[in-house]
């Protein structure tokens, strides 16, 4: 068979999918730029700078498991989260990142022609997962300071639509949903999911009220706070129904033994992590200060690891072209609710100061 017959047999959808946008790797990047890559700076992808806990690299070189297959009912995992969350295990499931559970969640409730409402600018995912899915994604966008309009939610409801996707702290503006918005977008009776990837930077959560609602989902990560970008491991709080059909319909062994072992370090070394977290959040309030003494980018309050900015002189862009030729990488947006913004990561002290002394440099030019 020719390619070109191969390709009529591709799902439409599929064939037709921009795809996400995920960050470049340093080693990638830096034959192109001729910089090492250990001297590039990378605020593109909210990565934790102070790395996992030293207690997971210590554990995962001496494992000797490793060629072995994971628990598939991820019994200890789930134990371990009700530890640390305080929440039932059966109300628990873990996948690899987040990101595999909003798939999940829309590979469970919707079908194709189905409607999602999402309010962007907010995690791409969520578009990719539905459009995937064959759902129609029906977009809310959010007002000028980048909250979520209750209002024009439910206003945007039909007999179609199945789910409302939120983000709270939002990526990639920062921005909380208060709880009571929350609240009255549960009492629509849609399902919800609310994404916490970012919890543990604003200590706002809405994963207790789960008990009293069957149609709250609140999907989290340890690729954040934890450190643990690498190793993708997730989890999300789910009304117990919910949970069950999850754990049936998941990949059997979706979360690896090197990732079990390093959550198992990181919830015995809360304390360092969240030392780290107090780091970052210091440095954040730093960035967001400085940021804002440049006339020509518009800094927004995060409740984040990162800041979300626009960019009010020339294009997003270029100015990461211009950051990325001097080995500092963060993100810019410019599709639609994205327009000339960027979202930098909050760094070590240090790479901050490079930043600004290259933002400094980008101005005068």
């Amino acid at each position: 068979m020719s390619e070109e017959g191969i390709e009529k047999l591709i799902r439409p959808n599929l064939a037709a999918l921009g795809g996400y946008s995920a960050a470049k790797s340093p080693q990638t990047l830096a034959k192109k730029i001729g910089i090492a890559a250990e001297k590039i700076i990378k605020l593109d992808a909210n990565e934790n700078p102070y790395g996992c806990s030293p207690r997971v690299n210590k554990a995962l070189a001496s494992y000797p498991y490793l060629s072995t297959y994971p628990d598939a009912g991820q019994s200890e995992l789930r134990e371990l989260l009700e530890g640390y969350t305080g929440i039932d295990a059966e109300n628990i499931v873990a996948g690899s990142g987040s990101d595999e559970l909003i798939d999940l969640i829309l590979r469970l409730f919707i079908k194709p022609g189905d409607e999602v409402i999402n309010c962007p600018p907010t995690f791409d995912m969520f578009r990719f997962s539905t459009q995937i899915g064959e759902g129609t994604l029906v977009e809310v966008p959010r007002d000028e300071d980048f909250a979520v309009s209750v209002k024009a939610v439910k206003a945007a409801i039909t007999k179609k639509t199945k789910i409302i996707l939120l983000a709270s702290p939002n990526n990639p503006t920062g921005t909380l949903t208060p709880r009571q918005d929350i609240l009255e977008i549960l009492k629509i009776g849609l399902p919800v999911v609310v994404d916490e990837a970012y919890y543990e930077f604003s200590g706002e959560t809405v994963a207790p009220l789960v008990k009293q609602h069957p149609n709250l989902m609140v999907p989290r990560t340890f690729s954040k706070w934890a450190g643990l970008a690498g190793l993708r491991v997730g989890y999300g709080i789910f009304p117990t129904k919910i949970a069950r059909y999850l754990m049936a319909i998941k990949p059997p062994y979706n979360v690896n033994m090197a990732a079990l072992v390093a959550v198992r370090e990181s919830l015995v070394d809360v304390d360092y992590l969240m030392s780290t977290v107090k780091k970052i959040i210091a440095e954040r309030e730093r960035l967001f200060g400085e940021l804002k003494k440049f006339n020509w980018l518009k800094p927004f309050p995060s409740q984040a690891n990162f800041i979300f900015a626009s960019v009010l002189k020339g294009e997003a862009k270029e100015l990461q072209q211009k950051l990325q030729s001097k080995g500092i990488l963060i993100r810019y947006f410019d599709l639609p609710y994205w327009r000339d913004g960027v979202r930098i990561s909050v760094g070590k002290p240090e790479q901050t100061d490079a930043l600004i002394k290259a933002l400094q440099e980008i101005g005068e030019e």
